[in-house]
């Protein structure tokens, strides 16, 4: 699934392609990919909005809309956004299609059709469930030690649920750990202050790095920012690895990387300094 920096490299991609185009007709080719209004309605109202911003908030995309709707896009495991010119054509996979006023297209592309679609009027409201933006001025150490003061849970299992931070998944919560040297078994609430601040270090700084190249392309291939190219962060992984691929080794104490699940969530972690 992607996270949060394949997601921001989607946004970054799009905004400058997007802002101050108007949809001149949206079609839906599989209905069970809209959330809400109906399908009808949902590309009834679209038609002739102009999208004024493309912004994120953790896995989700905005596509602000001049009359004070919001699209909000959610990509799930498979889903991803590709710009069409006149006369390139679509992939077998495109679920949704947005024609634009300068003659191209936005498609949602999804194999596995679990990528969702939204148009509402209050994207707060529809995302209230979500933690904080773990690359935000408000995410402090102090901030995140509140967040996980007593609580019991697994340090990996809590990270990936959204509504404690927001944003990070499997890949970048292993990078986190591993960066942090903190054990992903270990009860988030049990953390000291000093590896509390590992942690937030860790945090920011894969995040960071994972927007700066372009996000991870896995072994599959799934992700692809909007001009159909690969991401770069996977070949930085230290922990996370390609399943068909020999267990890393960690670079920091020559250990061999292991693999184990925690709460039904896989984790890559190093047993020599993620004591």
């Amino acid at each position: 699934m992607p996270e949060l920096p394949e997601v921001e490299t989607v946004v970054r991609r799009l905004r400058p392609e997007l802002a101050g185009r108007t949809i001149t007709r949206a079609d839906v080719y599989w209905p069970r990919i809209v959330e809400t209004p109906s399908p009808a309605v949902f590309c009834r109202r679209l038609r002739g909005q102009t999208i004024t911003a493309v912004d994120r908030r953790a896995k989700y995309l905005l596509f602000r809309l001049e009359g004070g709707d919001t699209l909000v896009a959610h990509l799930r495991m498979t889903g991803d956004f590709q710009l069409y010119g006149p006369g390139d054509k679509p992939d077998a996979y495109v679920r949704a299609r947005f024609a634009l006023s300068d003659g191209r297209a936005l498609g949602f592309s999804d194999t596995r059709k679990f990528g969702r679609l939204a148009l509402i009027p209050d994207p707060n409201e529809y995302l209230s469930h979500l933690g904080p933006e773990p690359l935000s001025r408000q995410f402090t150490p102090k901030a995140l030690a509140a967040i996980l003061h007593g609580r019991p849970t697994p340090i990996k299992p809590f990270l990936l649920n959204q509504e404690h931070i927001a944003g990070i998944g499997n890949i970048y919560a292993d990078e986190a750990l591993h960066h942090a040297a903190i054990d992903p078994r270990r009860p988030a609430g049990e953390l000291s202050a000093a590896e509390v601040g590992r942690l937030h270090t860790g945090i920011q700084f894969v995040l960071r790095k994972g927007i700066r190249l372009g996000g991870a392309t896995l072994y599959d291939g799934r992700f692809r920012d909007p001009k159909g190219r690969r991401g770069q962060m996977q070949d930085e992984f230290v922990v996370y690895h390609d399943p068909r691929r020999e267990l890393k080794i960690c670079p920091r104490c020559g250990a061999r990387i292991a693999h184990l699940v925690i709460a039904q969530r896989s984790a890559h972690y190093c047993p020599g300094c993620q004591r």
